[in-house]
């Protein structure tokens, strides 16, 4: 049974089909170097509980030094079933049958559930650092706009006055709660599986402290089936990767109707765009438009490892090799994402007059001035209902609010005096909105200040 660390049991070759379809070495020899960390910090361990000779240990771990170094350079045999078994395999090619003890009082079991959970640690450090990077490009985009009045959408229907600031801030927001999600993850994540073997623990006196200690881990796992059989560490990165590329596909959702000419906001950058192949004239938001559809990618990922999840019994169970290729690719896209969205933010600008005619056109100050009647003693629902008259009155002629005379208001209300018009005033509106959290100008200043802070950025 050649190449096969179980083969003892069977007398039959398997089938070449089985084998082409039980095999991971072609995308679990991602975790080669998380495959070879963990082996070295057991092997220290076996070393100082005596199960390994300092001798053994010391050759042991020179050889693994050596693997890692060769599959740096992705040189890497792929005829083995994964590689936990080709690792160990070259081992035992270096340094003979001493190799074959490393794995005393260890399981693939155990061994896979390490690996993992050391990549999953390491990507949600680069996610966090990449998240990061899109929030300080938002902040950028917010400072560098601070002036900039456009319509605030309720139903994609034009509603308030706002900052394109404070828009802008919002996705903020929504990347300060993705990193909080990953960070939490982390805890999760950051617990030592190692030394449960394959579902029961191990007969050896395992120090399994020292080996959380060396590779960096918080806690060691408190039950061995668990250990061995919990993925949840991965279906809360796939979560959290989920909610995070809907805020992406938020954005890019927007920023792909802003560039249309009905909207004609911002000013995508040709770099960041595609032609036609038949319409000469077309400047696509291709980038904007994957974002969208990788996030349904990543969905799918989740969604697709639950079901895989939903039905296994304790303990370790084949299916879950299918873990490894929905983590990866989700860490990737994820990844992409995130560096293609933020330098997008940095190069692209906004059409500043466009948007203030948009401020400027639909009844945007209607809000203002229901409030500018309840402070002259009219309840908030008649003020509504009042409101929505003139704004009736309006269309009918086609004017905006301010263009109304003080004698039409005031056929409406009749506390309405000239001190009005300050309140049709889409500036003043914003400008009114200074309470926390609002768009007005100094507020959104605050924010801009915080964010800053909050993301170590100057």
């Amino acid at each position: 049974m050649s190449h096969k660390t179980w083969g003892g049991r069977f007398k039959e070759q398997t089938d070449q089909a089985l084998e082409r379809f039980n095999a991971s070495i072609s995308f679990d020899r991602r975790l080669y170097a998380q495959d070879i960390e963990g082996s070295m910090a057991h092997c220290r361990m076996l070393a100082k509980q005596g199960i390994l000779t300092k001798a053994e240990a010391s050759k042991i771990l020179q050889a693994l030094a050596e693997i890692r170094k060769e599959m740096d350079q992705g040189v890497f045999d792929e005829t083995y079933e994964d590689i936990h078994t080709l690792v160990e395999k070259a081992l035992v090619d270096r340094v003979g049958p001493v190799g074959e003890k490393l794995h005393t009082a260890r399981s693939r079991n155990d061994q896979v559930a390490l690996d993992e959970r050391l990549y999953v640690r390491d990507a949600i450090g680069r996610v966090d650092g990449l998240i990061r990077d899109m929030q300080k490009a938002l902040v950028g985009l917010a400072e560098k706009n601070s002036d900039v009045i456009m319509p605030g959408y309720t139903h994609l229907q034009r509603a308030q006055p706002v900052l394109l600031s404070h828009h802008f801030l919002a996705y903020y927001e929504m990347l300060k709660r993705d990193r909080q999600r990953f960070g939490e993850s982390l805890k999760r994540v950051n617990v030592l599986p190692l030394g449960s073997a394959a579902l029961a623990g191990s007969t050896f006196d395992l120090d399994r402290e020292m080996v959380a200690g060396e590779l960096g881990f918080d806690a060691i796992s408190e039950n061995s089936m668990d250990a061995v059989s919990d993925r949840d560490f991965v279906l809360d990165v796939l979560s959290a990767s989920s909610v995070l590329m809907m805020h992406l596909s938020r954005l890019s959702e927007e920023l792909v109707i802003w560039a249309t000419k009905e909207f004609d906001f911002v000013f995508l950058p040709d770099a960041f765009c595609t032609g036609s192949s038949i319409m000469p004239q077309k400047k696509n938001p291709d980038l904007m438009e994957l974002v969208r559809a990788k996030t349904g990618r990543v969905y799918g990922h989740l969604v697709g490892f639950l079901t895989t999840m939903k039905g296994l019994p304790l303990s370790y169970n084949k299916d879950m090799q299918e873990d490894k290729e929905p983590l990866f690719d989700t860490v990737d896209t994820v990844e992409q994402s995130l560096i293609v969205m933020t330098r997008l933010l940095k190069e692209m600008s906004f059409n500043k007059e466009r948007m203030r005619e948009a401020v400027d056109q639909g009844y945007l100050v209607a809000t203002d001035l229901a409030d500018y009647l309840v402070r002259k003693g009219v309840t908030f629902r008649q003020a509504h209902e009042v409101v929505g008259k003139m704004v009736l009155y309006a269309l009918g002629y086609k004017k905006e609010l301010r263009q109304l005379t003080l004698k039409e208001m005031k056929g409406f209300c009749k506390p309405i005096e000239k001190d009005v018009y300050g309140w049709l005033d889409p500036l003043s509106c914003i400008d009114r909105r200074n309470l926390p959290g609002g768009t007005g100008s100094a507020t959104v200043k605050r924010a801009i200040s915080k964010a800053r802070k909050e993301i170590g950025s100057k």
